[in-house]
């Protein structure tokens, strides 16, 4: 017996709320995404997260505990090694990542990696740090479009990202390099989780532009995840945002690029207007990528409050037997040193119009919790080899 006809699981990328056990490890140390923004800004209004539990699970500075919460709180443990978005996420449908994937964010790539790349593409490389997309433009597109080198760059993230000018560079030629980056980064020792093609237009700098042409070249998962699962019984698995990018399509029966957080929520809202039976997972990678890298907590609030006003607008349009968990994939904490990602607790919401419980969940030992709760609600039985066990009688 199906529970619930459809489950929204949305994952604010980055969200993290506490220092892991074993942030240290990881050389992060008292770090607390939610909790440090939450201190640092004069003003933070996030109604809806409120009303569900949020300040419940986590204590914040300006929004208080609600006495009935609408929903269930509770903290999700990574059991995974890594703290980057696809451990987080391949987690959560049901896998143990125990190698974590390859960053160069301290060190650039190895010379002989790029030696290997130059040879094979023909072009000399420029570059090689982490950068933001921006500025990694502004600083050598120029040199670029004027040579014919190659920028390739990386973040915090396990990337390798290569930048090409559409006029100049030719959509055609920086696919066929990444292609060869993507082979030469099976290797182990640089296995890294994404190569990404990043096209972008304009002729001098103050007026680079990236375009929607963007190109993700992702390892698959390393085994069958909830997502497949799900797809073989017959089921909808519907994708917004990078999930696609992050499981390389697999499991999924549609995909929508969105074009910013907001984009991703107002995507998820039509999506619940619509009549399907499965999920709908959603990323939302702004909170991330625009500023918890770039380290700018005011910026991190602001978005947190659009997407608390755009969750008002999908919690209207649930219907009894839809079952919403809001979740996160990793930390970032913006007041932190460094650009990277922090190893954190990350929350686990979960609300239905049909509930008539709410309350707190014990912490769980792992992200998996999620899938396993899909998979057993659609009584779709978890692939060999996953990890989590099923919340789905406390949710009922």
């Amino acid at each position: 017996m199906v529970k619930y006809k459809r489950i929204f699981t949305i994952v604010v990328d980055s969200l993290g709320v506490g220092a892991l056990p074993d942030s240290a490890d990881y050389g992060d140390v008292g770090v607390d995404t939610l909790g440090h923004i939450s201190e640092q800004v004069e003003t933070f209004s996030i109604p809806n997260l409120q009303k569900i539990g949020l300040a419940n699970l986590h204590p914040l500075k300006q929004v208080s505990a609600v006495e009935e919460p609408m929903g269930y709180y509770g903290y999700l443990k990574e059991k995974s090694l890594g703290k980057d978005t696809m451990t987080g996420h391949w987690e959560m449908m049901g896998l143990h990542i125990t190698k974590p994937f390859k960053t160069f964010t301290e060190t650039g790539f190895p010379q002989e990696l790029l030696d290997e790349l130059s040879e094979r593409t023909g072009r000399t490389i420029i570059g090689n740090k982490s950068s933001s997309g921006t500025e990694i433009l502004e600083e050598l597109a120029e040199e670029e479009i004027a040579t014919g080198h190659m920028i390739v760059y990386t973040s915090a993230d396990s990337v390798l990202q290569i930048c090409g000018n559409e006029e100049t560079f030719g959509l055609d030629e920086l696919y066929r390099c990444c292609e060869i980056a993507r082979e030469i980064t099976m290797k182990d020792e640089w296995k890294v989780g994404r190569i990404i093609a990043r096209p972008y237009v304009g002729k001098k700098k103050g007026e680079f532009k990236r375009t929607a042409n963007r190109h993700d070249y992702a390892l698959k998962p390393y085994g069958k995840t909830a997502l497949d699962a799900l797809k073989i019984a017959g089921y909808d698995v519907i994708s917004v945002g990078k999930i696609f990018d992050i499981f390389d399509g697999e499991g999924l029966t549609e995909s929508n690029k969105s074009k910013s957080s907001v984009h991703g929520m107002e995507q998820t809202i039509d999506i619940a207007k619509r009549d399907f039976e499965g999920l709908c997972y959603t990323n939302l990678v702004d909170f991330d990528a625009l500023w918890g890298h770039r380290r700018d907590v005011q910026g991190y609030a602001k978005e947190i409050e659009m997407f608390d006003e755009k969750l008002g607008e999908l919690l209207d349009v649930l219907k009894d037997d839809d079952l919403l968990i809001i979740t996160a994939d990793h930390g970032n904490d913006p007041t932190y040193i460094g650009t990277d990602h922090t190893r954190e607790y990350v929350p686990f919401l979960a609300y239905s119009p049909s509930m008539t419980r709410n309350g707190k969940l014990e912490t769980s030992e792992t992200f998996a919790v999620i899938g396993a709760t899909i998979a057993e609600n659609f009584g779709v039985k978890m692939p060999e080899g996953t990890i989590g066990n099923s919340t789905l009688e406390k949710l009922l």
